[in-house]
């Protein structure tokens, strides 16, 4: 999957795994945790559900993630994997903004288990991947793809990994370019602004695997990868969460679009030529 000669970045990553951190800063109880699980798998901002409390920066001292340092090492290890898909996402989204004459800060993903401090307050694993705008990081639990295959029924592999950071990383660029800011108090509904975020992220996911080879890290896009991408595109729409949960769909609750829909606009991205393409803000979604 990753070109053998390449070299990697291993600061993109951070590594906090078996360090232990604060619980869920939120208020409900068990309520507050269900809320965060609704609305913030593959979620958006989550600053307006959880309290900021400027996050941490420590790291495991113990971490071998430095260590990947090649191509090869992505092909042999999942932690280096996952510095390959993240080192390949910044590079296309770096090029994309240069093309347009503006520069792309690289957001850092941070590794964790259990729970986390972060920008946004306190975590835990179960609120799922997500980004967190104050501190402009991405930050997961690598358990979550377990979870996606045995909770939510994911086909599971390297590229259902891969669309679950693109698609994060979709976020960053959306805080960057002020997207985030259009939601408001429009989360909720088949129509909505958040929907549209995150439809748009799914899209934004696509368009780095249509372009993956051109950033020096993949050495080739197959069917598989992407069927591997539109599994898990698909085992978190809100019909399928919904279905599987509570026997029963409700749009008008919806917050990050039907199976369908999120399989549909990781493949209009993937087929698309650039972010105009992921225009999910005009006319229905």
């Amino acid at each position: 999957m990753f070109r053998k000669g390449t070299r990697l970045d291993p600061t993109q990553v951070g590594d906090r795994r078996g360090m232990g951190g604060g619980g869920i800063a939120a208020a409900g109880g068990g309520m507050g945790i269900i809320i965060l699980l609704v609305g913030l798998l593959l979620g958006v901002d989550v600053s307006s559900v959880v309290p900021t409390d400027g996050g941490g920066s420590a790291t495991n001292p113990n971490s071998t993630i430095e260590n990947c340092q090649t191509g090869e090492d992505a092909n042999q290890s999942e932690d280096c994997r996952i510095v390959g898909f993240v080192n390949s996402i910044q590079t296309y989204w770096d090029q994309t903004f240069g093309r347009a004459g503006a520069s792309y800060p690289e957001a850092q993903t941070i590794l964790f288990s259990g729970a986390t401090n972060t920008g946004c307050g306190a975590a835990t694993s179960q609120v799922g991947p997500f980004y967190c705008p104050p501190d402009q990081k991405v930050y997961i639990d690598l358990d979550f793809f377990r979870e996606l295959q045995s909770r939510f029924g994911a086909e599971g592999g390297p590229f259902a990994q891969a669309y679950v950071l693109a698609h994060e990383y979709g976020h960053h660029v959306q805080n960057l370019t002020g997207v985030l800011d259009r939601i408001g108090n429009d989360r909720d509904g088949p129509q909505s602004a958040a929907v549209r975020a995150e439809l748009q992220a799914d899209c934004y996911a696509g368009l780095w695997a249509g372009n993956a080879v051109e950033t020096g890290f993949i050495e080739a896009v197959t069917e598989q990868d992407i069927s591997e991408a539109l599994s898990a595109a698909a085992a978190v729409g809100d019909d399928r969460i919904q279905q599987s949960s509570t026997g029963r769909v409700n749009p008008e609750s919806w917050t990050h679009g039907s199976s369908e829909q999120r399989q549909s606009w990781f493949l209009r991205g993937f087929r698309g030529n650039g972010p105009g393409d992921c225009d999910t803000f005009t006319g229905n979604i």
